[in-house]
């Protein structure tokens, strides 16, 4: 995709985080799986006969005629009694048949199209332009680039799956009896924890795919640099270096903010149909969930709207699209008020440096307005986490150091105690010492890689080390 000059980027692929390896399906699951597809490819077979036939109920009367049901006489009356008998037994027959036939018609059906997505999702199975829709709908979606997905069959068809799979990650329960997902915690900086929700194998795939042909071709602001092409938490650093004051806010329920609904609307923008739109924004979102037990059963029950998980490929890209808006106004806010302004992700960052006739930087303006705007466009500055750096304390913009730098040093750095955590480290195996508990070559390696991305030379040096050690421990 060709970048948008100055203003918008394309937005990357995000750093997706790992899930749990699932374990081999056992072998009667797998022959259920493989006769559970072939009834999927006899009814839609079946209902491409019923379309070739002309619709349900001329299929249904040929079905019949085929299996010698209809009756030769619809009036019986001048039939003998023995002849009426035998007609009569064909018409309950007849009619048993056209039952039957009605079911396998309708299961038909259903397999070939969407019907219904859960309580409180509007969907019509007809589709077609509605009053929200953009007046250049097919125009907008082809200068974003976006692939030709005017049904729900079309989408299948594109993301490799069948419309009933389709429907069935896209379905909305408050109560469930499995999920799409799971989920486990991990530590945050302020000692609390974040819940990471991942979609398991099938469903994230297709969100990958959704994030390389959909997502990713929406436009993002300049301001944005987590998950964009080129962009990393040190052009976001850079673009701070040496300030006078640097000013970080927090967005508050980053993800849990975006609900559903508000994906579907970003979709639209962007040129998609509502039916598509509707089917993808469920797809990239799910419900939080608690598991309960309710007479011997497990459940998984939604706590909340539905909204993007964070672990989904989909999640960090939607975002940085959503916010195109937000961040055009906190980037027009900050050029009025001589700040510069950056976000990765949730953490948003202004900068200021003295000019003739300005100095003294307007902070407490800033932070009025910024939570004005973010509260306009549907989010909360989290009340904790603002943070006013001046130059006579550390200033750090996404982990890296941003004060003016010595002579030698990366505009952008590592603070220090890392770099004296990793090589003690180092040093200790290097003489034959344990490591700390719970500590891995793994993770010394990412400290190096860390170090590597502001000080190639240094993280190189670092990761040589940390090499040799692997060879003589295996």
């Amino acid at each position: 995709m060709t970048a948008k000059l100055e203003t918008f980027v394309p937005a990357a692929a995000p750093v997706v985080v790992p899930s749990p390896a699932p374990a081999a399906a056992p072998a009667n699951v797998v022959a259920q799986r493989e006769v559970s597809q072939r009834e999927e490819q006899a009814r839609l077979a079946r209902w491409k006969a019923i379309e070739e036939a002309g619709g349900q109920e001329a299929w249904v009367e040929a079905e019949l005629k085929a299996k010698g049901l209809a009756p030769e006489h619809e009036d019986p009356s001048g039939l003998s009694e023995k002849e009426k008998n035998a007609w009569k037994e064909k018409k309950k027959a007849e009619a048993a048949e056209r039952r039957a036939l009605k079911r396998l018609a309708w299961e038909a059906w259903r397999t070939a199209h969407i019907n219904h997505l859960g309580a409180g999702v509007h969907w019509e199975e007809a589709g077609g332009p509605d009053k929200f829709d953009l007046k250049d709908r097919e125009e907008r979606a082809k200068s974003n680039g976006l692939p030709e997905l005017e049904s729900a069959q079309t989408l299948a068809k594109a993301l490799g799956l069948s419309v009933s799979r389709l429907r069935w990650f896209s379905y909305h329960r408050e109560v469930d009896t499995g999920t799409h997902y799971r989920s486990w915690e991990i530590p945050k900086r302020d000692g609390g924890k974040r819940t990471i929700t991942s979609p398991k194998k099938e469903l994230k795939e297709a969100q990958r795919w959704v994030l390389a042909n959909v997502v990713e071709r929406l436009p993002v602001h300049g301001a944005a640099h987590g998950f964009v092409a080129g962009r990393s938490i040190v052009t976001n650093a850079l673009a701070h270096k040496a300030a006078d004051v640097v000013v970080k806010m927090d967005i508050k329920d980053f993800f849990p903010s975006v609900t559903w609904q508000r994906v579907k609307g970003l979709l639209r923008k962007g040129g998609l149909a509502e039916s598509t739109a509707t089917l993808l924004a469920l797809m990239a979102t799910e419900a939080p969930r608690e598991v309960v037990q309710f007479r011997g059963k497990t459940l998984y029950v939604a706590k909340g709207p539905r909204a993007l998980p964070q672990g989904a490929p989909t999640s960090p890209g939607i975002t940085n699209a959503l916010c195109l808006r937000l961040d055009k106004r906190l980037s027009a806010l900050s050029r009025r008020l001589g700040f510069t302004y950056t976000r990765y992700a949730d953490d948003m960052t202004f900068s200021w440096r003295r000019s003739r006739g300005k100095t003294e930087a307007p902070v407490a303006v800033l932070i009025a307005r910024v939570e004005k705007v973010l509260e306009a466009e549907g989010f909360r500055v989290h009340p904790d986490k603002t943070r006013v750096m001046r130059p006579g304390n550390r200033q750090v913009v996404t982990g890296l150091v941003v004060n003016e730098a010595a002579k030698g040093q990366p505009a952008a750095r590592v603070p220090r105690e890392v770099v004296r955590q990793l090589r003690a480290a180092l040093h200790n195996r290097e003489k034959g010492k344990p490591g700390k508990e719970g500590e891995t070559l793994d993770q010394l390696k990412g400290m190096a890689a860390f170090i590597h991305m502001t000080d190639p030379a240094k993280g190189r040096a670092f990761l040589e080390r940390l090499n040799a050690l692997e060879k003589r421990e295996a």
